[in-house]
């Protein structure tokens, strides 16, 4: 691969990686948000996005597509990549590790999430409702592995839209950079916090 076209998929990987999956993620928390709310509020949220018209495309052209050449795009970086936190160890070089790592768990977490919920509801019927969750989250594993899924994903993302902001050359000087990093630090925070709470209304 030419230095000029790695160039161009990386630039794409990485706005990929904000538009449109990690606005996906955002209304993704949202709607499992009014789980708080019980099961009829939740279930009517739930309702309307599956009725959407072409609702099949608008997953496979905004949502698995580019997941997928984002995740395996990101699976190329983590096996070409190279980390020096052996030598330094400053917490960017710890974060390039963890952004990797993240992903790597996050692409997983998504692919199960997708096979036991929406390929469920698309190959045997089964009902994606505020019940359904309830009964998965009641086995502790299940639950550990959302836990962690989570984190991993509100991570990626988070700390993803950092380097976005550095690499499309938003924020250039180390001011900027560092006002990005407590903010992102603080995004990932409530969108864990969110998640969290969303799990924990689901297991009541």
């Amino acid at each position: 691969m030419s230095n000029g076209n790695h160039f161009i998929i990386r630039k794409i990987h990485s706005l990929l990686g904000i538009i449109p999956i990690g606005l996906f993620l955002l209304e993704h928390l949202f709607v499992n948000s009014f789980a708080g709310k019980g099961p009829e509020v939740f279930n009517q949220k739930i309702k309307f996005f599956q009725e959407l018209p072409f609702l099949v495309f608008i997953e496979i052209l905004f949502i698995f597509a580019p997941i997928l050449f984002h995740g395996i795009y990101g699976l190329w970086i983590v096996v070409t990549g190279q980390s020096n936190i052996l030598q330094y160890g400053y917490y960017r070089n710890w974060f390039y590790v963890i952004q990797r790592a993240s992903g790597v768990i996050a692409l997983f977490f998504v692919f199960w999430h997708v096979y036991i919920t929406r390929l469920s509801s698309a190959l045997y019927g089964t009902p994606i409702s505020f019940e359904f969750m309830a009964q998965q989250l009641a086995d502790p594993i299940t639950m550990a592995m959302y836990v962690i899924g989570l984190v991993a994903a509100t991570f990626h993302f988070a700390n993803g839209l950092w380097a976005f902001l550095v690499s499309w050359g938003i924020t250039i000087g180390p001011r900027s950079q560092k006002v990005s990093t407590w903010a992102c630090t603080g995004l990932f925070l409530v969108l864990t916090a969110v998640g969290l709470k969303a799990l924990a209304a689901f297991a009541g």
